[in-house]
């Protein structure tokens, strides 16, 4: 059996295809990292709008009337904040602090929780859930049977509301409508929310209807500039947005306080969580890391496990993302450092290919719309 035939396909494998796509072993998904070009891609995105498969992404349902106490219990925020037709982004997190995933939460009905996690991670993470299920719950892995469509973009709204009576801008930050019509397309739920730092939504769907949405919504999309958009810019701009990928600024070795998601961390809600004694500790004495921006001064790029040292030579942590940003055309990256290091305009060095390049602490995120 070839390497090929062993990976795992969307149902839009022979759709992007048909537009050139240049496809890599993504997590043992083959899958589409760029179409005409990354950078090209990336502009369109932050300018007009792109349409991304991200059906490898994995989706489990909690449901029962032990639900949201299990849901609480199993991630950092505070699940007791989210209405219905609300989503919210939290962690999990083993009990030394280390993030198992970070996900979404979206809360389907008072007893019933969407819970939508990296698709590098579906199987560890259901095995988690599983080995910590709690009371009256019932889980169910649904990753197989649904279909991810992520639209992003300034004119996503525009060109979604084209092919659908439901008011997309009734849809709030983080909110989503259910047993949505899109395209004559139904059962969709569209989700106001992305990876790319600019507005769109999210549209969930089985698995058979998936191609058909996709190529309405280009041929929608078409006269406002609307293109497929690979892998590839899907990280330059949730980079730039100082969005974390999982295995990179969280990890079993990174935990949520230290890759700088504090605002998914409820270390004061009134359950107890996998993890918070842990937390609660590391905050209470002082995060010796930090993720930070970095800019570099001198000539490189920095690249992911890239090894970062203080002024004068002292190797203080790596680099957990890094690129020539399209958007600001400078080499900018992600650091894990020592928090002694983290304070803005900090000088440090970064070695790329054996040479030691100048870099400095900079702001991040690096690009906020509008």
């Amino acid at each position: 059996m070839s390497v090929e035939t062993m990976l795992k396909r969307t149902p839009l494998f022979e759709s992007y295809q048909k537009f050139g796509a240049k496809v890599i072993d993504f997590g043992g998904w083959e899958l589409p990292v760029q179409f005409s070009g990354i950078i090209e891609e990336h502009e369109t995105v932050r300018t007009a709008a792109g349409l991304f498969d991200v059906s490898h992404m994995g989706e489990v349902i909690a449901e029962g009337k032990d639900a949201l106490n299990f849901v609480n219990y199993l991630v950092t925020n505070d699940v007791t904040k989210v209405e219905i037709n609300q989503a919210q982004y939290s962690a999990m997190c083993y009990p030394d602090g280390g993030t198992v995933d970070d996900l979404l939460v979206y809360k389907l009905e008072d007893e019933k929780y969407l819970l939508v996690i990296n698709a590098a991670n579906i199987d560890k993470d259901y095995a988690w859930m599983q080995q910590n299920v709690k009371g009256d719950v019932k889980l169910q892995n649904i990753s197989g049977e649904v279909s991810q469509l992520a639209l992003q973009g300034p004119k996503a709204e525009a060109i979604l509301q084209k092919l659908t009576d439901t008011d997309l801008s009734q849809i709030g930050s983080f909110c989503f409508a259910q047993h949505a019509t899109v395209a004559g397309i139904t059962d969709i739920l569209v989700s106001r929310t992305g990876y790319t730092g600019e507005d769109g939504f999210e549209l969930y769907l089985a698995n058979d209807k998936v191609v058909a949405l996709w190529d309405k919504l280009l041929e929608a999309g078409k006269e406002d500039g609307l293109k497929p958009i690979g892998l590839g810019a899907r990280d330059t701009l949730r980079f730039e947005a100082r969005l974390n990928l999982y295995g990179q600024e969280l990890s079993s070795d990174i935990g949520p306080l230290e890759g700088g998601i504090a605002f998914a961390v409820k270390l004061k809600k009134e359950s107890d969580f996998i993890g918070k004694e842990a937390l609660v500790k590391q905050k209470a004495e002082g995060l010796k890391r930090k993720i930070v921006g970095v800019e570099v001064t001198g000539r490189g790029i920095p690249r992911h496990g890239y090894k970062v040292f203080s002024a004068d030579g002292v190797e203080i942590g790596e680099i957990t993302s890094g690129t020539q940003s399209p958007t600001l055309k400078k080499s900018l990256g992600l650091a894990l450092v020592s928090a002694e290091y983290a304070e803005l305009g900090t000088e440090l060095k970064l070695e790329i290919r054996n040479k030691m390049i100048d870099a400095v602490v900079v702001k991040a995120p690096f690009y906020k719309r509008g």
